[in-house]
């Protein structure tokens, strides 16, 4: 566990410009505080310790703002950027050297049983605010862009965006038509509120100029 504690720590160095020193990060880090208070209620869990490492689960809780279920499944070089608002299920799994930025979930999707959390692979890179929902597997290498919502699968080596989350880009090839700007990620609701607004439009168009009779 100590081992795996040092890599987490590293791992701060390696994706944070802003980390300066060990004593820094571990004194003001929430990000790497969950994942250590994680870290030791996975091994009492583990242990089958009863209670204590869902009451631990929940201190680091109040005390972050990041909730990690005790069971979860997380490799090594686990960083959390910031981290308000992350939460990760009970039936999650996450490969080695992952990142989560600020406000991402890793839930399900209903009262399920058995795998319900997702799983993600190596190296997978999950922007601000998105959701990843239900036991679906998400790939090595994967990027997946802020505020996207994610229920199907996604493949190895890919980047997606959106609500709900598509592949724009995948083994290092662009989808065609596929853009990743964050600052315009597709909003299929209000797409269809402007397409409601035309149609009304028109309408209006047709009472105001009714065809001359015949």
């Amino acid at each position: 566990m100590f081992k795996t504690i040092r890599q987490d720590l590293q791992a701060v160095f390696d994706r944070d410009p802003a980390a300066t020193s060990t004593l820094e990060v571990v004194l003001t880090y929430a990000g790497f505080h969950a994942v250590l208070a994680y870290r030791f209620a996975h091994w009492l869990h583990g242990k089958g310790v009863p209670f204590v490492p869902r009451a631990i689960s929940q201190f680091a809780r109040w005390l972050t703002g990041i909730e990690i279920h005790p069971a979860a499944k997380i490799g090594t070089g686990f960083f959390i950027d910031h981290g308000m608002g992350v939460v990760i299920g009970e039936t999650a799994e996450i490969g080695d050297y992952v990142t989560l930025f600020q406000g991402v979930t890793l839930g399900g999707t209903g009262k399920e049983r058995g795998k319900r959390h997702p799983t993600l692979g190596n190296h997978v890179v999950v922007g601000a605010g998105a959701k990843i929902l239900g036991g679906i597997k998400i790939g090595d290498n994967v990027k997946i862009g802020a505020n996207s919502v994610v229920l199907k699968s996604v493949p190895p080596n890919s980047t997606v965006i959106g609500v709900p989350a598509r592949i724009i880009k995948t083994e290092g090839e662009r989808v065609p038509d596929a853009t990743m700007d964050h600052t315009n990620i597709p909003d299929p609701i209000a797409d269809r509120f402007a397409a409601l607004e035309q149609e009304l439009i028109e309408l209006r168009k047709k009472l105001e100029n009714p065809p001359s009779p015949s």
